[in-house]
Order: structure tokens, then sequence, then C-alpha cells
């Protein structure tokens, strides 16, 4: 039998991913089979398993905190949200529909059956198992239908850990109100609270961790610091907290702020070298060195949106600009988007036209696959990596068919410019070639020289584990999950 540790939290975003993924990979370091499980997911950020199942970023992440493979049993349902009171709801990593949340929830009994046969199969494979709750756990409206928290705690009777964001204020109450809200029968699995995101003097806190614990009977296994972290982010929420910094300030990449952005994580290998800016539609766009247009949960909507807002005529002035688009930004660069009613309309809808491709809506069917592509397009980005290999993973609905070479093989395109590429290709910038090339020449064009020391990326895992280790009472939580000390 497989032991389970539950993290939950006070509010969306609180920490329980981070503190999730250190967990797994302090198991790890003990030589521990462990995995990673959360039963819900909400995230616009996601990741393609080798099998080509669709689960949320996060548990991804945790996976390889955990030195394992993700897989669709991790995260058996992802909520994708469409910005029109629906979501994408996915179940083992496959689109199954787009539901309101009333429709979601009126369903939700099925899908208890999906959350058991996932656990049953992680038990198989793994000793341990580090359980993710999802937004707050004392939704006292949601308790008959919450799957991703109180049903979970219940079904598994496991020890669980309460974790509170001190910088959104108020961490005392909130972690005191969520024990007291919980129901009666889950209320004494609450075995630890940590407090998460303190910048400062942790001993400022210590008569308030004594007065908690005295009225919760509940301790306090300590306080983490605020971290940055070399990990991939969960969700917008996380872009919402992101401040354009110095790094590489002489050089800017603009990236198109949709208003249904998703895997954002793409450009999060590039802020080690330039400055990032999410630029959304209503805002000046300046004159960056380059442009990205990311992918997105609706592509039709997003570039009418983007129409509306004058965006797409400051894309257009910018003349010898690099452009780059993925997968919802290589549909928008094209000449027209041709939609079978899978979208939000039928007809079609007009592109930006940098790019001479059409992409058509057709089926309601995503392609959800872990790929390895030859670098075929030229021009000054990728002439120098010419018949190089590149690897990424695509999602997305429709199918694109460009006139002329293609940008990696038979995915994309490429401008007669070269200065203007399309691809599926998520996560392309984790390719050091391509990440390279995109880079040099910007800053080629700027005449400036790259730091080479920029290049090094630390381990965010080890120092997520060993943040956990110097902050936290480790004995307490390997004595809930009944392990003696190392």
């Amino acid at each position: 039998m497989s032991r389970f540790l539950v993290v939950l939290g006070t509010t969306s975003h609180s920490g329980k991913s981070t503190l999730v993924a250190a967990i797994c990979r302090l198991l790890s370091n003990r030589g521990l089979r462990v995995a990673p499980f959360k039963s819900q997911n909400m995230s616009l950020n996601s990741w393609v398993t080798q099998n080509g199942s669709e689960i949320g970023i996060a548990q991804a992440v945790q996976a390889w905190a955990a030195r394992t493979e993700p897989t669709e049993f991790m995260n058996p349902i992802l909520l994708k949200p469409k910005g029109d009171r629906t979501s994408q709801v996915i179940v083992l990593g496959k689109p199954l529909a787009d539901k309101s949340a009333e429709e979601y929830y009126r369903d939700i009994e099925s899908l208890k059956s999906v959350v058991d046969r996932s656990i049953c199969e992680l038990e198989k494979d793994y000793d341990y198992i580090v359980v993710e709750g999802a937004g707050g756990a004392a939704e006292i409206n949601l308790f008959d239908r919450d799957i991703a928290n109180i049903y979970v705690a219940r079904h598994l009777g496991a020890p669980i850990i309460l974790v509170g964001d001190i910088e959104r204020g108020g961490v005392f109450a909130s972690l005191f109100g969520t024990v007291e809200l919980l129901p009666e029968d889950i209320r004494p699995l609450v075995a630890g609270m940590v407090i998460n995101k303190f910048r400062g003097d942790p001993a400022i806190l210590g008569s308030g961790m004594q007065s908690l614990e005295k009225l919760t009977g509940v301790p306090v296994l300590g306080v983490l610091p605020y971290l940055d972290l070399d990990i991939p982010s969960e969700d917008s929420v996380s872009l919402g907290d992101k401040k354009t910094g110095p790094a590489g300030g002489e050089v800017e990449i603009a990236v198109i702020r949709l208003p249904r952005i998703s895997n954002f994580t793409d450009f999060e290998p590039l802020e080690r070298f330039a400055r990032v800016r999410y630029v959304a539609l209503g805002e000046p766009l300046g004159r960056p060195d380059a442009v990205i247009i990311p992918g997105t949960k609706n592509t039709v909507s997003d570039l009418r949106e983007l129409k509306e807002k004058g965006m797409d005529r400051q894309i257009q002035s910018l003349k010898d600009t690099p452009v780059l688009g993925i997968c919802g930004g290589y549909q928008m660069l094209g000449r027209e988007i041709i939609d079978c009613g899978i979208e939000d309309t039928v007809g079609t809808v007009p592109g930006l036209g940098l790019l001479d491709a059409v992409t058509r809506f057709d089926l309601y069917e995503k392609r959800t696959v872990q790929v390895k592509k030859t670098v075929t397009g030229g021009g000054p980005i990728l002439d120098s990596i010419r018949g190089q290999e590149v690897t990424g993973y695509e999602i997305h609905m429709g199918v694109t068919k460009p006139e002329g070479d293609a940008a990696f093989g038979d995915d994309g395109a490429v401008a007669k410019s070269g200065l203007v590429i399309g691809t599926y290709l998520h996560g392309i910038f984790e390719n050091e070639n391509f990440r390279n090339a995109f880079l040099d020449f910007l800053y080629r064009r700027k005449n400036l020289l790259r730091d080479p020391a920029a290049s090094a990326q630390s381990d965010g895992y080890t120092v997520l584990a060993e943040c956990i280790e110097n902050n936290l009472d480790t004995q307490k939580i390997w004595k809930m999950l009944e392990i003696g000390p190392q």
C-alpha cells in the first residue's frame, strides 16, 4: 500500500505546487519511489506526456522533481478556461467537451471513478504519493462537489499540510479560518501548517504562530521565504506576478498578452537573457527587438480582440523586426483562419498576413504529442542551425497549411525575409540551439555580446528542496509518512 500526504492551501497560488515538488524531490533524494497527484487542475499551462496525454504543467514539474516520467494519472482531470464561462474538460489526457461550471458540476459524480482509478494506477508503481489540492480548501459552497480537496482528503484519510500565503496578507486568519471551516471528519487530518512567501525575519512571526497553534491544535512546520525559482510557472496567476526585470535590459522581447494566453512558460527560458515584457492588447507596443505571439485557448476570439484593440496594426508596422508565433500565435500570423464552428464562429477570418499560411478548424480534435524535428527553414535566424534537431510538444486544434518552406520539417512556416516564423512547437526555447540562434541575432543587431555566464541555469529543484530542509521541520513531515530519520 502506498503512503499518501495531502497538501492543501488557504487560497489559489498559496504555494501548494512548489511544496509538493519539494517534498517529491526530498523523497526521491532518499531513494524512494514517489509521484505527485492532483485530481483536478485548472490551468492554461499544460504539458504533453510521452503517450500524448495532456496534463497540467505543475504535475509535470512535480514529476520531474520526483525524477519520474509524467503520466495522465498524475492529473486525471484538467480544466482549461476559455474565457466565456466555459472550460475545456480534459479527462485522462484527452479532451472530453467544453462545459460551463454548472454542466461540469452536474457530471462530477461520474468523474470520481476517474480519480479513484488514477490513484490505483499510481499505487502500482509508487510507494509514496504527494497529493495537491486546488484553490482554497474551505470553499464551503462546494464541499459536496469539491473533487480536488474534500473528496480526495476524505477518500485517502491521509495527513494534511495546509499552506498559507503571507504575501497576500491575513495569513493567520486564513489558516485559522480554513481549519475551522473544514468538515468535522477532515479537520483532524490537518497535521501541520506552513506560512509561505515571507519577505523578512521570520522571528517576528513567533508570537502569532504560537497563538495559531493554541487556537487550532495544529503545529506550524515553519516559514518559507519568497523564492524566485528556475522552474516553470504554474498558471496565469504567476503571469500576473511577473515583473519586467533588468535581465538583459538592452534587448527587449515583447510577448503579446492575449486574453486567453496559454503556455506562457514557453518564454521563461528567455528571461535570463533579455528583458521580456508582456504587453496587453490595449498598451503601446513600442519598438521591441522582437515580438512573440503566444498560444491561446481560443485563436479566433483572441485574434478578433487583437484587431479591435489595434495591436495587429502595431505588429504589422514593425519593419525588419523578428516576429515569432507559437501555436495559436502561428495560426494568427497566417493569411486566414477557416472556422467550421469549432472555435466560436463559422466562416473565414483574415489573419495578420505575415505568413503565407491558412488554418482550418474542422473537427473537435486536439493534437497532443511530443515531437522531434529538423530545422529546415532559412533566413538570418534559422540559417545557423539549419539541419539541426529541435524538440518540443504540440497542443492544438486546427490544421495549418503553409505555402513554401516549413520551419521545422513538416511544422511551421517562415516568411521570405526569414524574420517571421510560425511553429506549433511549445517548449521551443528549451532548445539551446534555437534559443541561441534567436538571441544571438537580436544581440548582433545591437552590436552587443551576450554574457555566457547567463547561460548557467541553476537546478531549481535542488534549491527548492534545500529551502524546505532549512526552513521547515521536515522530521514532522517524515513522521506523517511513517518514515524514520535519515
